[in-house]
């Protein structure tokens, strides 16, 4: 088998690169947050807009920018996407209004669905052996879970010395690198066999995903109501017709035939799922440091560390372990500490940040396992000629566990708030409509609020943090019994062909 050379590892570093932006994009504002709403005063819904219409456009384009990628060339579509994520990215960090900022965040997300499964596509190319793919796709999840570990940490660095806007910089300077040194170190991939690019099939896509992600936002913000109802129908009705229409198709967006391997089908449900829980619980998390703690933000992103450095741990850690042990197994196990660091956030209370630090530092150990071997097995699972769409999958449900965690858990707190905490009977419109929308907007009006009535938003906060951990607990106790049955025969890495692998 013969061993990669210097250029395809430095390629991997290049690919790198992006790889660790999209997940700090993902996650550097949960800290920055706070400093942003006092300064351009976004409303609840426009607060998780901002959270994740990012995160949503990406997922929405995944498929579309892959099956693109694989038509005009990855590493064409590669150097395209950096250069508009760098110009989008000045645009949201000089936004001077909060719809600004969603839409410039949500360029953002249709610029980074060209980068991701660009980025692993191209791992593919440059390690075709399975052993050297397996490791370098632990790597390139690494950076992914790095970036996305190190967002609050690098948020809360920035904070200290520069404006929130400083965070979307960042892009800028790894833009300028990856556009310039990607035709050097990259080699050109694209299939000129495949034939026209089908629009229609792109339509039906963004009409099934986009339309269910909204009912699931409005269902948590605003409850049942026939807006509700009739996304729902029409994401359904969509989804239904683009899955009968890449049935059919000679030249499918998508082979939905890859979801009848059991192995590709487990790891995504795990992905997805999994992502949902510790979306929506670092958000929270996050909040928690800052809003119950009163720390600063760089402070904040200090206890932050923990977290990180378990998940770094975890995702190159647990790709050597499946070495000899099953992946299915190391992934169960990592489950099983994450639901330890759940029930510890479930019985946290105010001024407990040790526990609070402590339960979400075992979530991440999780998080790192399943987001490095996950991906490995959705792409081991397909053929080669098939590994961009199994790895535009991939990133697809990885992106919408993430933005919809912070919809349904951001907005289960939300409710026990509402439920919990009224604003004073002589209290003004304008502090009676902050105070209805949570712990950061009653922070924003404390001085003309009475102490019981901030102590009560603290409270109402905790307890909805308790609830997300609980709510989530007994799905990860589901996980991991799926990863330890659905995926026992799925071999160690290397050890066979088995499994995908």
């Amino acid at each position: 088998m013969e061993r990669p050379g210097a250029r395809a590892w430095a390629g991997l570093a290049l690919l790198s690169l992006p790889t660790v932006l999209l997940g700090l994009d993902v996650t550097v504002l949960y800290l920055v947050l706070p400093s942003l709403a006092a300064d351009l005063e976004p409303t609840a819904a426009q607060t998780l807009w901002i959270m994740d219409a990012y995160g949503l456009l990406i997922a929405g384009f995944l498929i579309t920018m892959g099956s693109l990628g694989d038509r005009i060339g990855r590493r064409r579509l590669l150097s395209v996407g950096v250069v508009a994520f760098g110009l989008f990215s000045v645009l949201a960090a000089f936004a001077p209004t909060a719809e600004w900022l969603i839409a410039a965040r949500a360029l953002l997300g249709v610029a980074g669905a060209t980068l991701m499964p660009s980025t692993l596509a191209l791992v593919g190319t440059l390690f075709p052996a399975p052993r050297h793919r397996a490791l370098a796709i632990g790597i390139w999840a690494t950076m992914f879970a790095l970036g996305m570990a190190a967002g609050p940490v690098v948020g809360g660095a920035l904070l200290a010395h520069f404006p929130w806007g400083s965070v979307f910089l960042l892009a800028v300077p790894v833009a300028a690198v990856v556009a310039a040194a990607a035709p050097f170190l990259l080699p050109e991939h694209r299939d000129p066999g495949r034939g026209g690019f089908d629009l229609p099939g792109v339509a039906l896509s963004l009409g099934a995903l986009l339309p269910l992600v909204y009912a699931v936002k409005h269902l948590a913000a605003d409850g049942p109501d026939p807006w509700t109802l009739g996304a729902a129908l029409l994401g359904a009705v969509c989804s239904v017709l683009f899955v009968r229409r890449q049935l059919r198709s000679p030249e499918p967006l998508l082979d939905v035939s890859l979801f009848a391997d059991r192995a590709f089908s487990a790891a995504l449900l795990v992905l997805l799922v999994g992502l949902v829980g510790v979306g929506g619980v670092m958000f929270l998390v996050t909040q928690y440091l800052q809003l119950v703690e009163g720390l600063p933000a760089t402070e904040a992103g200090l206890w932050m560390g923990p977290p990180a450095l378990a998940m770094l741990a975890a995702a190159v850690g647990a790709p050597l372990a499946a070495r000899r042990i099953r992946p299915g197994t190391v992934m169960a196990a990592t489950l099983g500490a994450s639901l330890a660091g759940y029930a510890l956030l479930a019985a946290a209370g105010p001024g407990e940040r040790v526990c609070v630090v402590a339960g979400f530092t075992l979530v991440y150990l999780g998080l790192g396992s399943i987001a490095a071997l996950g991906t490995d097995i959705v792409v081991g699972a397909a053929p080669a000629d098939r590994a961009g769409s199994a790895a535009a999958v991939s990133e697809t449900v990885q992106e919408l566990g993430l933005a919809v965690g912070v919809v349904l858990l951001g907005g289960l707190s939300t409710a026990v708030h509402r439920s919990r905490v009224a604003p004073p009977d002589d209290a003004p419109a304008a502090v009676a409509a902050r105070v209805g929308e949570g712990l950061s907007g009653v922070r924003s009006v404390a001085h003309r609020l009475p102490e019981a009535t901030v102590r009560d938003a603290v409270d109402a906060f905790v307890a909805g943090l308790n609830l997300a951990a609980l709510a989530t607990g007994p799905v990860v106790a589901v996980l991991a019994v799926v990863c330890a049955v659905a995926l026992r025969h799925v071999r160690p890495i290397g050890a066979g062909t088995g499994g995908g692998h």
